[in-house]
């Protein structure tokens, strides 16, 4: 009896999905298939203006720079080298939700909080610069243990953001005046930088410059650009640092770019004479003393950024403009192979 139910209740149930479901779905595949046309029926799934959902990253191919070797210098145990695979720069992602959204105080989207990842469309066309430590190691069931990745840098080519999306720093400064201003440059976009807290020392940022300066001259590069972040969203708690920026660091004409109107948030919040100079500079994150030292310049206007909980500022570095005194510690002639 109960068999001869469930076999009863099996057919109709496949009758139903066959004739309410199934069935119509087929009918509009075909119809669309005829008509040439995307989505059921002649109409596409997703709506006007809307972003469709991307399941994976979809990576230009090579990953690796032709002429370029990955591993870009060496100090000791720690290495700094390019991503060459898919694998790598999701560790590169974890990395940065790590340190992002676990140490600092961003907030991560559903996505973000399962993947336990970093992750948004410009990760696919970069390149990602990676500081690995020979001597720690990630161990996971069932895997190999592997060197333990410590720092990334994201790099973004002007040749590869023309085919794409633009440069990042475009969603918060009008970068359009100092591409106008400075055509046939070769620039570079330098982004979503963070290194693992035990590893922030001058010999890790030394080597991820080091790494920097051999891609920007195997790419002929002329500037570098992007944003950089100091923390926390209340300008006022920041009066100091912005107004140091503003007074004593402001990009020259034709480099200067002005954060977009909409999210401008002034930076000269104290007069010139009332900025303390070495306070200023202790209260600076590292990142932005390091830019400052080997000749940084920063833009117009910071950018609040409340989904990482930063406060922006446009930074831009010519090469022709990097302190001499630091060539040394980053050019080719630099001793990085050191055991």
């Amino acid at each position: 009896m109960v068999a001869n139910f469930a076999r009863g209740a099996s057919a109709a149930w496949l009758n139903g999905w066959e004739k309410g479901v199934s069935g119509p779905i087929t009918r509009l595949k075909q119809k669309s298939a005829e008509a040439g046309l995307p989505g059921f029926g002649g109409r596409s799934l997703i709506p006007p203006g809307a972003t469709p959902i991307r399941f994976g990253e979809r990576f230009r191919a090579p990953l690796a720079t032709p002429g370029l070797d990955p591993s870009l210098g060496r100090i000791g145990s720690l290495e700094v080298r390019l991503a060459t695979k898919k694998s790598e720069v999701r560790r590169a992602q974890r990395l940065r939700f790590r340190v992002f959204y676990e140490e600092m105080s961003a907030i991560p989207s559903g996505m973000a909080m399962l993947s336990r990842r970093d992750v948004d469309d410009y990760d696919a066309v970069c390149d990602h610069l990676l500081v690995i430590d020979h001597a720690a190691t990630e161990a996971k069931p069932f895997r190999k243990p592997r060197p333990k990745v410590v720092g990334t840098y994201r790099l973004l080519r002007q040749d590869i953001a023309d085919r794409h999306f633009g440069f990042y720093t475009a969603g918060e400064y009008d970068i359009a005046p100092v591409l106008a201003a400075n055509p046939g440059k070769r620039l570079l976009e330098l982004g979503r930088s963070c290194v693992l807290k035990p590893y922030r020392t001058k010999r890790t940022v030394e080597l991820l410059w080091h790494g920097i300066y051999a891609y920007v001259l195997h790419h002929r590069i002329d500037a570098l650009l992007g944003c950089a972040s100091l923390e926390g969203t209340d300008p006022e708690r920041l009066a100091l640092p912005l107004s140091f920026l503003h007074h004593h660091a402001r990009a020259a004409e034709g480099w200067c770019a002005r954060a977009l109107p909409g999210r401008y948030v002034r930076m000269n919040r104290l007069d010139r004479e009332s900025v303390d100079l070495k306070a200023a500079l202790q209260a600076l994150p590292p990142l932005i003393k390091g830019y400052l030292r080997v000749g940084a310049t920063f833009g117009d206007g910071a950018v609040v950024d409340r989904q990482f909980g930063t406060t922006d500022v446009f930074v831009v570095l010519p090469i022709s403009a990097i302190a001499s005194r630091y060539l040394g510690h980053f050019g080719p002639a630099a001793n990085r192979r050191a055991a």
